[in-house]
């Protein structure tokens, strides 16, 4: 498994018209969470459907600060994957997103898009260090930055199935 140190900060976005995005991938991504392991990490499981070719993959992380992580990833066997499935989390319903890669001045952004949302949507950046400046895409209009706020981790937003702007009562 490749260890790395990952430096990402979240933003919660207006739904892009993504045609006006340089759009690099286009993955649709069937996230499911696992029971916690050693050390109380955060355990997955995706399946990745980039134009017809299906990839599965295992991470582990643990989370050091809410913008960085310890992060250990590696793509397993279809038979491996459903073997996992069977340790799902069940207070967690499985993420299902589409993915688009873009590039914008250098620096490669990814936005993730929900079914339960056709206003919002999530975009995230890896940095080379966490005071690094963005550039944010002139077509993305950003609502304000997530890195911090639990709320909208993908297993949060898959078991509200809303963005907490779009969540009644409570």
């Amino acid at each position: 498994m490749g260890s790395n140190l990952e430096i990402e900060r979240k933003f919660l976005v207006g739904f892009p018209d993504v045609s006006l995005l340089d759009i690099k991938r286009r993955i649709a991504i069937v996230q499911t969470y696992l029971t916690n392991g050693a050390n109380g990490s955060q355990r997955r499981v995706r399946s990745v459907d980039e134009n017809g070719s299906v990839k599965y993959t295992y991470t582990e992380k643990i989370f050091l600060t809410p913008v960085t992580r310890k992060e250990n990833e590696s793509e397993i066997s279809g038979d491996r994957y459903r073997q996992l499935l069977k340790e799902s989390r069940r207070d967690c319903l499985p993420v299902i997103k589409v993915r688009y890669c873009f590039e914008y001045r250098g620096q490669l952004f990814e936005l993730d898009t929900y079914p339960f949302s056709d206003k919002l949507a999530i975009m995230e950046l890896e940095l080379a260090s966490p005071d690094q400046k963005i550039d944010f895409p002139e077509n993305v209009r950003v609502i304000k930055e997530v890195s911090d706020d639990h709320r909208y981790s993908n297993a949060a937003l898959a078991t509200a199935g809303a963005f907490p702007e779009q969540q009644i009562g409570d």
